[in-house]
């Protein structure tokens, strides 16, 4: 499900509410023994493939410092997994995670303030990227991944009834009008993955959490968040979606495999399941940038889940600098960064670097693009550079996002308006956090 959440704004000092009580210092929980009696080891959570061989590069490189890899089902189950090592006093010294859940660590005290290790190497990250594994200018992680976001469509799809890539929402919905009459959905729409929603919102200006003062301000229903609205309530009450769940993906590729669905908006790394699930349409896929909203320059949002991951450093870790120089090597040495960004020997994902154009390459497929694979590269480059870079994630966005989901299964299946659901969000974000002893205005 997905794509990514990147960039944060910062957040401020909320000594009110106890919420930025994760501070750094030296720790002294869990990561192995001292020099006097071996190699510090170093307990590491992730889920990503390509994570393991990772390791095995950095352990048979380091003497005096040592990973041990568990890798976790998946994000969300490192989520209450976490939960309880860290109520237990036993959470692992590294963790993989994605931008979202940042903020709600820190929250919680959880983890620690690397700055003083690695903050000096802000330069070989993007901006965007950086700002991800930071709170109120304060770095709690190294940077892994960043989330080039563009549309792939179907070339002959397109040809056959004299389309163009859309560069516009209203192009992408005029597009979906001339497909429909020939049965063909423009998009698909998960009644689980409300991600549509947060990402138009968020390139269309919004801000569903901000900072003002010492409280938190809370706006579903701002001039972005409306503006994205509107283009997502055209596509459902057009029916230019298909409602495919992602609990069955290997039938979202079929679908979109034979043609039943001409578009994605997508990153690099959802690359990688069409690759290996698609039969039929290898070589008829091209990129293009993500749409903009008519009248305003491209902007592309920061992306959602599985894509701009960080790897945190926890406060009750006993080596917490070794843990934050062990990450920072995860994520620059050229080995490390190459396995990650193939889709045959890692996830397929955009490194965090400053210079990611080597791994494009690297990172798309030829197989799936064809004669379209060359100019791809481009849109993903230039893709980067129009990231969002001033996106906040709240304090309880896990739970909020769950509230979320439940509604946004309404608004596919027409039982409800994308308005009644963001009415509905204002109300009960606002209400979470008050219920959460945290300052909030909305």
């Amino acid at each position: 499900m997905n794509s990514t959440r990147l960039a944060r704004a910062a957040i401020a000092g909320l000594a009110l509410t106890g919420l930025l009580s994760a501070c750094g210092g030296s720790g002294s929980g869990s990561g192995g023994s001292d020099s006097a009696s071996g190699p510090v080891t170093l307990p590491f959570w992730g889920w990503a493939n390509g994570q393991d061989a990772v390791v095995k590069a950095f352990n048979a490189s380091h003497k005096d410092v040592q990973l041990k890899y568990t890798k976790v089902t998946d994000q969300l189950t490192m989520q209450k997994q976490l939960t309880n090592a860290v109520k237990a006093g036993n959470a692992p010294c590294l963790v993989q995670n994605t931008a979202e859940y940042v903020t709600s660590w820190v929250a919680q005290g959880a983890l620690a303030d690397i700055t003083r290790y690695v903050g000096s190497a802000k330069d070989k990250f993007n901006s965007g990227s950086w700002s991800a594994a930071q709170v109120q200018g304060k770095l709690y992680g190294v940077p892994t991944s960043s989330s080039p976001n563009f549309t792939i469509y179907r070339t002959d799809v397109f040809q056959k009834y004299g389309l163009k890539a859309p560069t516009t929402w209203d192009e992408f919905i005029a597009a979906g009008k001339t497909l429909k009459k020939h049965g063909v959905k423009i998009t698909n729409y998960a009644g689980e993955d409300p991600s549509t929603l947060e990402v138009l919102s968020m390139q269309a200006g919004a801000h569903w959490y901000a900072i003002d003062g010492n409280s938190w301000k809370v706006d579903f229903q701002d001039a972005g968040t409306l503006k994205a609205a509107q283009v997502i309530q055209q596509i459902i009450d057009n029916d230019l979606d298909s409602k495919l769940s992602f609990a069955d993906y290997a039938a979202v590729q079929r679908n979109y495999d034979n043609g039943g669905t001409a578009t994605r908006q997508i990153s690099t790394w959802q690359m990688a399941g069409m690759v290996q699930n698609f039969t039929k349409s290898f070589g008829k896929w091209a990129l293009a940038p993500w749409p903009a909203f008519t009248g305003e320059a491209a902007k592309t949002p920061a992306g959602t889940n599985l894509t701009g991951s960080v790897t945190l450093v926890t406060k009750g870790c006993a080596h917490q600098q070794q843990a934050a120089e062990a990450a920072l090597w995860m994520s620059t040495n050229p080995g490390s960064v190459k396995t990650m960004a193939s889709p045959t020997t890692g996830n397929g994902v955009m490194p965090a670097l400053a210079d990611s154009n080597a791994y494009v390459d690297e990172a798309i497929s030829q197989k799936l693009l064809g004669p379209n694979y060359d100019p791809a590269k481009k849109v993903v480059t230039d893709s980067l550079n129009t990231v969002t870079t001033d996106w906040t994630f709240g304090p309880d966005w896990t739970a909020m996002f769950t509230e979320l989901q439940n509604g946004w299964a309404k608004v596919v299946s027409k039982q409800q308006k994308v308005t009644d659901l963001l009415a509905h969000m204002q109300q009960w974000t606002v209400g979470d956090l008050k219920s959460r002893g945290i300052s909030v205005e909305g």
